[in-house]
């Protein structure tokens, strides 16, 4: 095969006698007719370009099944094809699927019987009552946590070689998880996300938000080039804050126009503006039991402070003057002189130890008018410099006694009540231009740009230009996109699949919408809902088409739009937990490290693994420790996506490396004695008393009578093997492997 290259740029894949058959005037009317298929620069504007148009619910002639308005919309092509919807699933069916798609968690045997029973009392609303009491669950947040940090690529380290580590990452995952507990309107989510810093009287909480553009890659090595890693960030939040709101492939356009979409090159870089005016920060951020003895101890640390600095501001003013003088010189002179080469370098990369701070929070710092300067700012800077002094000007540091001077400072803060800090964006305080950079090389400037959005789309209504703005311009009612991608990903994880497949690409090479006056009933919806994100959730799953069985329809020529789907990496393992009753139900706190072989870790650079210690061991798998070189092993044998990228829709397989996983991981392992003892704890009959309630806790149902029979005589095998310690173990070993255990039907 080989690749044949037209006029617009665009590469296609002939064979090679292909190739020498087609003159070059045949191959340009093939590519246009190629291009035609998906141009967004005809006449007509690609569908998802168009303003979302709430569209009359369908005339159908058996409304009677229909739920709600989304079963009239599917119900119309059904009834096309001479078809009509599967019939509802089975009560155990269906609170299982509703439970793991709510909560990412099975229900209990004892939440089965009362739904059970509930159904019998009232069968109209027992199943609106079982969602409304899952949409109110604290587990709720965590679940739906999930895909948000998918698409962010969250991680506990920095990624690249060293992948150092970020303890306070943490910190935008618990208020993930609070936003969602707490139904905070999608238009609010977007906005605290992308510039909480920005609104008027920011609380900590909404800066904490921000914390989602602090998920980019970070370089703290000796000898990286500061600014090619800073571009390389704001490259990937530009592309990462396209595809999750709009659904477009915009860095296509990083380095030349885009092929397909209409959007220029220099569109792209308007667009990577704003966020080439936002630097990263670490903020005091106080847990509930640290916010009042450290707010109670600051003014008495304060004016400690002052009275052992007062006696030598002015000296020690003029010196550390100095010291900036040179730190900026080799800023703007590197490679004259080594050793203030490397001050530079450690006041930008080592900031804070090397501990999660901002990315060149310390650069931010030097280079900011002293006059600029907050209090904070100005104490970090002076306590990084003081230590220093003696290499800057030696006579000077030991006349002033400035190594003494450090040392108290350094005591009297160690004996201010310790407070988290926390990860979110600002707004730069050192204004910096923005360039189209040519064939995308950041060392090769072209024009400089303002911020602004491509063309093709809805203009700002505003004359401000910052993240602000932007946020508030992705979720305004007029803009196309925005709700369509979001409810998407939406469906998407009710159903597996998009109502557009292709769930990261709106654009004109991603595939139409199997459904387009659904996907716009359910946009305008949700803006109408005022961007309410519980509400779409009841929404589909209280829908006839949601409850469908999952079985074939052999009556019907196409699949049920209901199907199995094979549980998350996360699921399962939460599954196993929860059933054997290892689960740790706490919500919250610092990401924790599982049991996995040591060999994982090993594979990383430096990298080393020390197990949680109790409970922590067996927390929901949401609050898994992610390092970048090494992530979890058994998450990524089960799918979960690459954390150095933006995943909106994670693949699902089936490998032989996951049923070993399943027989011989730690977790399960472990989880199958636990289950065992539990049931045997727990159950004060005979075996097959305790069989059913094995099948309750792992499966929502009990045995039939041939699978009652299988266990039974499996288990009376495994007693009289002699080889086998734990028959009850290796039975809910069994159980654990199933495929209706690790599938969601």
């Amino acid at each position: 095969m080989t690749f044949v290259d037209i006029s617009d740029g665009a590469m296609y894949l002939v064979s090679p006698l292909m190739a020498r058959m087609l003159d070059e005037r045949t191959i340009l009317a093939l590519a246009i007719a190629l291009l035609a298929t998906g141009s967004s620069r005809g006449d007509e504007p690609h569908w998802a370009y168009q303003p979302i148009a709430r569209p009359a619910l369908p005339q159908v002639e058996d409304a009677e099944s229909c739920a709600n308005p989304i079963d009239r919309f599917l119900s119309q092509q059904l009834e096309a094809e001479g078809l009509h919807m599967a019939p509802e699933a089975d009560r155990a069916t269906l609170i299982r699927r509703v439970s793991l798609d709510l909560i990412g968690l099975p229900p209990t045997p004892e939440e089965v019987t009362a739904f059970e029973a509930d159904s019998i009392r009232n069968p109209q609303s027992a199943f609106r009552n079982l969602v409304e009491r899952l949409l109110a669950s604290p587990h709720y947040g965590e679940h739906w946590a999930r895909p948000w940090l998918d698409l962010c690529h969250y991680a506990d380290s920095d990624g690249y070689l060293t992948d150092q580590l970020r303890p306070v990452a943490w910190r935008y995952r618990a208020w993930l998880v609070d936003a969602l507990n707490n139904n905070l309107p999608f238009d609010q989510f977007t906005i605290q996300q992308l510039a909480g810093d920005l609104l008027p009287k920011a609380t900590i909480e909404q800066k904490l938000a921000t914390g989602f553009l602090r998920q980019t890659l970070s370089n703290r090595e000796g000898g990286a080039d500061p600014e090619e890693f800073r571009v390389k960030q704001i490259l990937d939040r530009t592309s990462m804050v396209s595809e999750v709101w709009m659904g477009l492939t915009v860095r296509c356009a990083q380095c030349h126009d885009h092929k397909y979409d209409d959007i220029s090159q220099r569109e792209f870089y308007e667009f990577f503006a704003f966020l080439d005016a936002a630097d990263e920060i670490n903020i005091d951020a106080p847990l509930p039991d640290e916010r009042e003895p450290y707010e109670a101890a600051l003014p008495e640390y304060h004016r400690k402070r002052r009275e052992l600095v007062a006696p030598l501001a002015t000296e020690i003013d003029e010196l550390q003057r100095r010291w900036e003088k040179r730190l900026l010189e080799a800023r703007d002179n590197p490679g004259q002189d080594w050793f203030w080469d490397r001050q530079w370098e450690l006041v930008g990369l080592v900031w804070g130890g090397g501990l999660g701070e901002g990315q060149l929070e310390g650069w931010q710092i030097v280079m900011l008018d002293p006059k600029k300067r907050s209090r904070l700012q100005k104490d970090r800077l002076l306590d990084y410099f003081l230590p220093k002094a003696d290499t800057f000007d030696r006579a000077k540091a030991k006349k002033l006694k400035l190594g003494e001077l450090s040392g108290k400072l350094r005591e009297l803060k160690d004996k201010l009540p310790k407070v988290t800090r926390a990860p979110m964006m600002m707004q730069t305080q050192n204004a910096r231009t923005t360039y189209v950079y040519l064939a995308g090389d950041f060392r090769d400037r072209g024009e400089d740009v303002s911020a602004g959005t491509p063309g093709l789309l809805p203009p700002l209504k505003t004359e401000r230009r910052d993240r602000l703005a932007l946020a508030r311009w992705l979720v305004s009612p007029e803009h196309p996109l925005t709700a369509r991608v979001v409810v998407n990903r939406i469906w998407q994880a009710f159903f597996g699949r998009g109502l557009v497949e292709t769930s990261g690409d709106f654009g004109v090479r991603g595939t139409p919408p199997t459904h387009p006056e659904l996907l716009d009933w359910l946009a305008s919806e949700f803006i109408r809902s005022g961007w309410d994100v519980k509400h779409m959730h009841r929404l589909i799953v209280t829908s006839a088409t949601y409850g469908q069985t999952s079985k074939p329809n052999p009556k019907s020529q196409i699949p049920n739009l209901q199907s199995p789907l094979r549980l998350s990496a996360e699921q399962i393992r939460d599954s196993v937990l929860r059933a054997s009753g290892l689960w740790d139900a706490r919500l919250g706190g610092p990401s924790v490290k599982p049991p996995q072989p040591d060999a994982v870790s090993e594979q990383g650079y430096h990298n080393t693994w020390k197990v949680s210690e109790g409970g922590d061991r067996y927390r929901r798998a949401v609050y898994t420790w992610v390092q970048r070189t090494s992530p979890f092993a058994m998450h990524v044998t089960f799918d979960a996506p690459n954390p150095n990228h933006v995943c909106t829709h994670r693949d699902r397989s089936n490998t032989p490396l996951q049923a070993l996983t399943l027989l011989n991981d730690p977790v399960f392992f472990k989880g199958a004695a636990a289950l065992a003892e539990r049931v045997q704890r727990e159950v004060d009959g005979n075996d097959e008393q305790r069989i059913v309630y094995a099948f309750e806790l792992c499966l929502a149902r009990g045995p039939n009578e041939n699978e009652m029979a299988v266990m039974t005589n499996l288990l009376q095998q495994l007693r009289d093997d002699p080889e086998t310690e734990q028959p009850w173990a290796t039975l809910c070993s069994v159980l654990f492997n199933l495929h209706e255990f690790v599938t969601r039907n």
